[in-house]
């Protein structure tokens, strides 16, 4: 039998070929390895499942200041039914407008299924002008989508369409308008669409779901300015504005789950919680897997997401939550004005009060007093306007507004009603400190 003979040349050449041979053969095992690991939204496939009962399969949902959208069943079809129309909407005590929501409210109602549940939706158009609705991260056929004009007609006024979908997966999602959003969502066309997973690994107590949006009304104004870009003077959560906002009341050392969305038009929001941290255990792309979860007390919601935060509440008392941005805790008279901060105004504001009877200057180096100054009858304000911020507390004005409210936790409580002001356990609440103590621990004042 006859030897090859190789040269050195070839030689090399061979065992190059081995060694790209067997980097391809690596190469290709690691991209199916890593093709096995890319994320897919799906997480049942379609079939015949049983609707999801609330309370059997599922906590449901409880969406503070709103409620949930009801639904029939017809044929193993959960049939729900929105209707788009104009809506007068209060913000807060005092500031009321004219909106476009759904079945009378502003937002929406919270939409709640289960996944495997297959469901149908007629919208019925009463606006004066077309619209569609987008399920905003949901994985559905092309043609439910929802963007008038691209994936289906436009609903025209008087019209009502039919949408019908299984669902494939759970989380925290979003409906809206998908036609003219800059008008449309910015006048209030807006929603939770929440889907519970069918074989839950774990079950929460207390599942709060929270929309967070932005507003811009002129004091004294009636209707929303959907032409607003960037400064807008009315920051909600589900749509209404602190004082307005109806707080969370929980059981001490109950689970809680908060769904978080942000539609707002143009800012994020640094979602932060009082006297608790959380795990941070979804998006509106799904379920963060355990080992990906991670620890915060603020968690930033970008616009057009979501957030799904866990944790135990097993502090007592009440705790504000709250969005960070300082400004998105004020409401729409905290805009537009001179910096009077360090401004010494008894030099003129006699002189001003001769020509406005009733004037008070704003006091420049505290303008939380504004809310103050308003509950008491010194200041007026435009018909159809709110102060700045605040609202009474239960040692002093609360110098906050806009996308502020409370988590309430109580010790062995059987009401979810709101139990009022927290007593706080005896030297447990800063105070005024004496002299005695200051001179004692060698304080310098």
């Amino acid at each position: 039998m006859s030897k090859i003979k190789l040269s050195r040349r070839d030689a090399l050449t061979v065992a190059g070929l081995a060694v790209a041979g067997a980097g391809m053969a690596a190469g290709k095992a690691s991209a199916q390895t890593a093709g096995n690991q890319f994320h897919h939204a799906r997480t049942v496939e379609p079939g015949n499942y049983p609707p999801g009962a609330p309370g059997e399969d599922y906590t449901p949902v409880i969406t503070p200041n709103g409620v949930t959208l009801p639904y029939k069943v017809a044929g193993g079809v959960k049939v729900f039914h929105l209707i788009a129309e104009e809506v007068q909407h209060e913000f807060a005590p005092g500031l009321t407008a004219t909106c476009w929501g759904f079945n009378g409210r502003v937002h929406g109602p919270t939409i709640e299924a289960v996944e495997g549940d297959r469901v149908r939706i007629y919208v019925t158009n009463r606006l004066r002008a077309p619209t569609s609705i987008h399920w905003h991260g949901l994985i559905l056929p092309s043609g439910m989508d929802g963007v008038g004009g691209l994936s289906q007609p436009l609903i025209q006024p008087g019209e009502t369409f039919r949408y019908e979908f299984p669902l494939v997966q759970h989380g925290t999602h979003m409906y809206h308008s998908h036609h003219d959003e800059m008008t449309q969502m910015a006048l209030g066309m807006m929603g939770m669409f929440v889907i519970h997973p069918r074989r839950p690994k774990r079950r929460v107590d207390r599942d709060f779901a929270i929309m967070l949006s932005t507003w811009k009304i002129r004091p004294g104004a009636r209707r929303p300015d959907p032409n607003e870009m960037t400064d807008f003077n009315i920051l909600t959560f589900n749509a209404r504005a602190f004082p307005g906002t109806e707080p969370m009341v929980v059981r001490q050392n109950q689970r809680v789950r908060m769904r978080v969305a942000n539609l707002s038009a143009m800012d994020h929001h640094p979602f932060h919680l009082h006297g608790h941290t959380f795990q941070v255990v979804g998006t509106d792309g799904g379920e963060i897997p355990e080992t990906a979860r991670w620890p915060e007390a603020t968690i930033l919601i970008p616009v057009g997401s979501a957030r799904t935060i866990e944790f135990v509440a097993d502090n007592p008392g009440d705790w504000a939550v709250h969005c960070h941005m300082t400004h998105h805790v004020m409401n729409q008279m905290g805009h537009d004005l001179e910096n009077m901060v360090g401004v010494d105004q008894s030099v003129f504001s006699g002189l001003v009060g001769d020509l406005v009877p009733g004037y008070m200057a704003m006091d420049g180096n505290d303008m939380a007093a504004h809310g103050k100054h308003v509950e008491m009858g010194h200041m007026r304000i435009p018909d159809n306007a709110i102060p700045m911020v605040g609202a009474q507390g239960p040692f002093d004005h609360i110098g906050m507004g806009g996308m502020f409210t409370l988590l309430k936790v109580r010790p062995g409580i059987t009401s979810y009603e709101d139990p009022g002001w927290y007593q706080a356990p005896e030297d447990t609440t800063a105070r005024l400190a004496r002299a005695d103590e200051i001179q004692k621990d060698g304080i310098d004042i």
